[in-house]
């Protein structure tokens, strides 16, 4: 039986495990707007999973009352896609951090974004690798020192809004963890567009890499005059190194493929396996 909140609030969503993050860690403001999301949205908490990977930030699904999936390192996708296409009627969120989506997980971000599965995706991004101590992540700055690359990083800086919209994801939006009302808005909007929704969280770690300060100066609210049905306009502010654009980028409706494959379903419940054969015999 579906459990049903009647005027649900963020705390019918948190479960009794307190987080685990350092004091002031981003995650505290992406958890609390999450938690805002699904109230906002009177989501069931057994008709919801959030599942994860490894990380600071792949802690997430025991810090709430949904059901939860804490899968291994990268593999997030692969469980939600999964899982969506097994139960269509479950709202499916993938979270994780910088190193798990776009490191290890890279290649899987990549075909869940291309098959456009109706899962929303929260992609909590410090720079930096905070679980393991303080190495460098995709999306580390060029030339950043840290304790895995004490000269500088060599490779270049992974941009996530970009590349989301390169592989013609339907909705891309980033919003700041030190802006929770805001970010809440951007998951309500991402868990109910029907698609792949990828959703860019910066997420400060205080600890490792203190960026809040470079974030408060950067981050720039995304104009009202923003056409979010043009994937050009959206790449020319994902490409802008000075500013920090937060709000929604792109979104586009169209076809999901767990909604084909529930069309193929009922198709394949009149398929001639006989007939078929006699076509190639």
């Amino acid at each position: 039986m579906t459990q049903t909140i009647i005027n649900p609030t963020p705390k019918d969503y948190k479960s009794e495990v307190k987080p685990t993050w350092c004091p002031g860690c981003g995650d505290f403001g992406v958890l609390n707007a999450t938690l805002r999301g699904l109230s906002g949205m009177k989501l069931a908490p057994d008709q919801t999973v959030v599942v994860s990977g490894i990380g600071c930030s792949s802690r997430f699904p025991h810090f709430m009352k949904t059901f939860g999936f804490h899968s291994v390192h990268g593999r997030a996708l692969p469980v939600a896609q999964g899982l969506k296409m097994s139960r269509p009627d479950l709202t499916v969120v993938a979270v994780g951090g910088d190193g798990d989506f776009f490191s290890i997980g890279a290649g899987h971000l990549v075909h869940a974004a291309l098959r456009n599965i109706d899962i929303t995706v929260v992609v909590m991004d410090n720079e930096i690798y905070g679980l393991t101590k303080g190495q460098t992540s995709p999306t580390s700055p060029h030339g950043h020192v840290t304790k895995s690359t004490p000269y500088g990083l060599m490779a270049s800086q992974f941009n996530p809004i970009a590349t989301a919209l390169s592989l013609n994801v339907s909705f891309v939006a980033r919003g700041y963890s030190a802006k929770p009302k805001d970010l809440a808005a951007l998951i309500e909007q991402g868990i109910q567009h029907k698609g792949f929704s990828f959703i860019h969280a910066l997420s400060p770690c205080p600890t490792f890499y203190h960026t809040f300060d470079a974030w408060d100066a950067s981050v720039t609210p995304i104009s009202p005059e923003h056409d979010i049905a043009d994937r050009g306009q959206a790449m020319t502010l994902a490409l802008d190194t000075e500013k920090q654009f937060t709000g929604v980028f792109f979104r586009q409706e169209r076809e999901t493929m767990d909604q084909a494959a529930q069309k193929l379903a009922e198709r394949a419940k009149s398929f001639d396996i006989e007939q078929y054969i006699q076509r190639y015999a």
